[in-house]
């Protein structure tokens, strides 16, 4: 979903930018670069050479996932057995506190990737994973839990960031769009492993714990298996590690292909590369428009109302007498089967024709809902359209506006400024977050459903009209491709 801004071909200029009047132009100028103007490889690098390394990066997102759902079913225990049941604050910050920590871990994670590289990072996210995993299964008091969630909250924030920039650096760009996307297919997989490791919380005292002592294990796992993977060969040609970086290209790629990505490197000016990107370059330097664009498509990827309809999905399937837990298999059924087809999709179709569509099938679903909400329709026919509205939603949701924005943006943002820029956007996407979650039932209660999910159906119509003016196709195009792309052409 993450576009470009329409002085895409100059935005790493040092020049005065030009007038609003070839704004247009400059976008198509630069999707013509793209398609026309870059050498390319005579043929592609074999994908199993690097898919290894990716999968394990993705246990950051599974990760991402079941931590983000874990307390959902088991929290009525929980409360019951730490001595909080009925204090609806306590039962609130146990589920949403983790978002504190996660806005401070994703806010340190361009620094932290920058400083010591992906793999380590990866390591530093797993850490508090486990300790904090392990503080809220051994905990006997609602202090222990919320310090425990606290903690696990800054890796999860730390590692979709860091998965973004590892997998777009590490993949060949035939399949970068694919490896992209199992980010969210691993995310899916998280959540509903969270939800059928929790099935037995109600018959079981005390299974709540083995919840979250089941978390350590996947997270050893990538603190250990990451320790055997790359590093990424673009962090390490920015540190001036070039042989190293060879190295790792061939590792991934092969001998012919590390050659062409090694030269197609040195092709892009790293005279820059060695300064320190500062927070305020991000805000009001020559990078300040892509950052922007990029903190405005995540803004409004949570505006579409995409966690609004998770909390209240179960509210809608429990009117037309379905059980919470079939009603929340039957979103995460949805959202992987929307995000396996984004997988197969992504390098056929291309990251703006999915984003496109995405946006505006969730638009259309809205409307679906809103139809719904209508007292004009008699009720079956309005459960229906709510239900499957609402499947409808998430699935379209899954197909482009889930996995596609991480991945472009590290696509386009130049290699100097890529952690910290996805670092920042990606904080963006916490707060609004946060504050969707936060207000969305107050709203629900005072504007009513149909208002409201108007509301939604708009900011979706909005991102349609967004993507269409601003996105530019990255599609098969290496890093450097993209980057050469984007600098003033003499």
């Amino acid at each position: 979903m993450w576009g470009h801004y329409r002085e895409n071909s100059f935005m790493y200029k040092r020049t005065p930018s030009k007038d609003n009047s070839n704004m247009e132009e400059d976008v198509e100028a630069s999707s013509d670069l793209l398609d026309n103007c870059m050498g390319k490889e005579t043929s592609n690098p074999s994908w199993k050479r690097s898919l290894p390394h990716v999968l394990v990066a993705t246990i950051s997102s599974l990760l991402f996932g079941y931590h983000l759902s874990v307390v959902n079913e088991p929290l009525e225990s929980i409360s019951l057995d730490l001595g909080f049941h009925g204090n609806t604050l306590a039962e609130g910050l146990v589920v949403s506190i983790c978002l504190g920590g996660a806005l401070f871990g994703c806010l340190l994670s361009g620094w932290i990737a920058d400083g010591v590289g992906r793999r380590r990072a990866f390591q530093l996210c797993a850490l508090p994973m486990i300790i904090g995993a392990s503080m809220s299964a051994a905990t006997n008091n609602l202090f222990g839990m919320l310090v425990g969630r606290l903690i696990v909250g800054t890796g999860l924030g730390l590692g979709p960031a860091v998965a973004a920039l590892y997998i777009t650096e590490v993949s060949p760009a035939f399949v970068r769009g694919t490896y992209g996307a199992l980010i969210q297919i691993a995310t899916c997989i998280g959540i509903l492993g969270s939800l059928f490791i929790g099935i037995p919380v109600k018959e079981i005292s005390g299974w709540w714990r083995v919840c979250f002592w089941v978390s350590t294990i996947p997270a050893a796992i990538l603190a250990l298996a990451m320790v055997f993977c790359a590093e990424s060969p673009h962090w390490l040609y920015k540190q001036g590690r070039t042989a190293e970086a060879e190295a790792e290209f061939e590792r991934l790629l092969g001998v012919p292909e590390a050659k062409f990505a090694i030269s197609q490197l040195s092709k892009v000016d790293r005279a820059d590369d060695t300064d320190t990107v500062k927070f305020s370059e991000l805000l009001h330097g020559h990078h300040s428009k892509v950052v922007f664009i990029g903190s405005t498509l995540f803004a409004l990827q949570q505006l579409s109302g995409i966690n609004a309809v998770f909390y209240f999905s179960s509210t809608v399937f429990k009117s037309a007498g379905v059980p919470s837990d079939i009603a929340n298999v039957s979103i995460g059924i949805a959202n992987l089967t929307g995000s396996i087809i984004s997988t197969i999709l992504m390098d056929k179709l291309g990251r703006k024709v999915l984003l496109f569509w995405s946006f505006f099938g969730m638009a259309i679903s809205m409307i679906f809902q809103v139809t719904g909400a209508s007292s004009f329709l008699p009720n079956t026919g309005a459960l229906y359209l709510s239900v499957g509205g609402m499947l409808m939603f998430v699935f379209t949701f899954a197909l482009g506006a889930g996995p596609v924005p991480g991945l472009l943006l590290t696509e386009i943002f130049p290699s100097r400024i890529r952690a910290k820029a996805m670092a920042f956007c990606m904080s963006v996407n916490w707060v609004v977050n946060f504050f969707v979650g936060l207000l969305f039932l107050r709203l629900l209660e005072t504007l009513g459903p149909q208002l409201l999910y108007s509301m939604f159906a708009t900011f979706c119509i909005m991102a349609v009209i967004f993507v269409k003016g601003n996105v530019v196709e990255t599609k098969g195009k290496s890093l450097q491709e993209i980057e050469i792309a984007l600098l003033p052409q003499d």
